[in-house]
């Protein structure tokens, strides 16, 4: 049995070596992977991006299921055309990946279906859109509408910080348009306060199964400060997230959204992934939805999973998630990004790292996850923003960051950058 998990990042370097675990498993092809995915026992590259030269691949090989990873293949509708072409792919279609795609389909998705979300309101213009926030005030929020790789969001604390967003969110009007420029949308959401939570489960197109909760660290410094990033660091499982939360999130907004997406002709199939915001008060309310695994969430997450994560994903493809249940590790995970210089804005690229442990050298307790790396010369390079994700496993938060945090000490390349507080949510005040 062969597989093929279509990524580059953190996220599909966890979900290949999860998938390696497969007893009978031939081979998990990642296609185009990274250094670490290249060093990995069971894995192989394949330098292959294009959709219809995927879909090819994994006609040759034989391949018995495709793992989608990222959001842009999926925006692109690879799940159709693999569908067409009788090929078992687990992830969303075009039309359903909207809920990740466009952010103002998704508000008025929630709103007609009566799912617990912030106010909002959509613009294209500038004019109508800088009025709209004089009117609201601040603390607000400004999203751009599609894809924008987890870095799209500005929580806007002043007035003239959410003008300065939508001026560079929004193209020039009239004639200061820039030449070529195509007009550009955003959601202006209220501020919602509380904490937040990763709510990931998978779908089968009716059925539900949750999966670990966690919890993302997005801004760049300690104590939660600067600007937002596609995530430094996260936690397996997050305290925040009652019993009492985890009923309330499926009943009000998971299982809403997967009845509300087959009503309106759109079955979800494949990982849902909802950002909860969760009041003082018990409410919860959806920031965003996401339609794959969470990155970095995912690696913690999978670090805990002791199912075969090959049952579940044949399961749920099979539309029978109904007949399976995950078993998770009692343990905390927590992982740390590694982020490149000039990370968010400008990421350098290039920079030699040193010190990373060999896959041998991994033991059941810790992993490095690669997410933005390549290979040249001989040696593992810096290739995009966030680099590495260093994974733990403890029996409570202190202790698991600690082994994170210890095992980053031998790791460097130049201009690296981390936070030092992955995971203070969770740890006793």
């Amino acid at each position: 049995m062969k597989l093929l998990v279509i990524g580059s990042g953190g996220r599909e370097h966890a979900l290949a070596w999860c998938l390696a675990k497969t007893p009978g498993l031939q081979k998990v092809f990642v296609a185009p992977g990274n250094a670490g995915t290249a060093a990995e026992r069971g894995l192989e590259n394949v330098d292959i991006t294009d959709l219809d030269a995927l879909a090819d691949f994994a006609e040759e090989e034989k391949v018995s299921l495709t793992i989608v990873g990222p959001e842009a293949p999926l925006a692109a509708g690879i799940v159709n055309l693999f569908r067409t072409r009788g090929l078992k792919i687990f992830g969303p279609s075009k039309e359903a990946a909207q809920l990740e795609s466009s952010k103002d389909f998704a508000k008025r998705f929630m709103t007609r279906h009566g799912i617990p979300t912030a106010r909002f309101a959509s613009f294209s213009e500038r004019a109508s859109a800088h009025a709209y926030v004089d009117q609201q005030g601040a603390p607000i929020v400004i999203k751009t509408d599609g894809l924008a790789a987890g870095k799209g969001v500005v929580v806007a604390m002043t007035v003239d910080e959410a003008h300065a967003a939508l001026d560079r969110m929004l193209p020039a009007e009239g004639p200061r348009a820039p030449k070529g420029s195509r007009p550009g949308q955003v959601v202006i959401e209220e501020f919602l306060e509380g904490e937040e939570a990763s709510f990931i489960v998978m779908v089968d197109g009716k059925d539900v199964l949750p999966l670990a909760s966690s919890q993302d660290h997005k801004r760049i410094g300690d104590g939660d400060t600067g600007p937002n990033t596609g995530g430094m660091g996260a936690y397996s499982p997050a305290l925040v997230v009652t019993p009492e939360v985890h009923a309330k999130a499926m009943r009000e907004i998971i299982l809403p959204t997967v009845r509300g997406m087959a009503a309106e002709g759109m079955p979800y199939t494949g990982f849902l992934y909802a950002g909860l915001m969760i009041g003082k008060d018990g409410s919860v309310k959806t920031v965003e939805f996401n339609c794959r695994l969470g990155d970095p969430e995912a690696q913690p997450i999978l670090m805990r999973l002791k199912s075969d994560l090959f049952t579940l994903l044949d399961h749920a493809v099979a539309g029978k998630l109904d007949q399976v249940e995950a078993s998770w590790d009692r343990r905390v995970a927590l992982g740390v990004v590694l982020a490149a210089a000039n990370y968010p804005s400008t990421p350098r690229t290039g920079d030699v790292i040193s010190g990373l442990p060999k896959a041998s050298e991994d033991s059941e307790d810790s992993h490095v996850f690669h997410a933005g790396t390549s290979e040249r010369d001989g040696q593992t390079v810096t290739a995009g923003g966030r680099v590495l994700c260093v994974t733990a496993l403890g029996d409570n938060v202190k202790q698991t960051q600690k082994r994170a945090y210890n095992l980053i000490i031998g790791i460097h390349f130049d201009g690296m950058q981390y936070r030092h507080d992955i995971g203070h949510r969770a740890m006793p005040r």
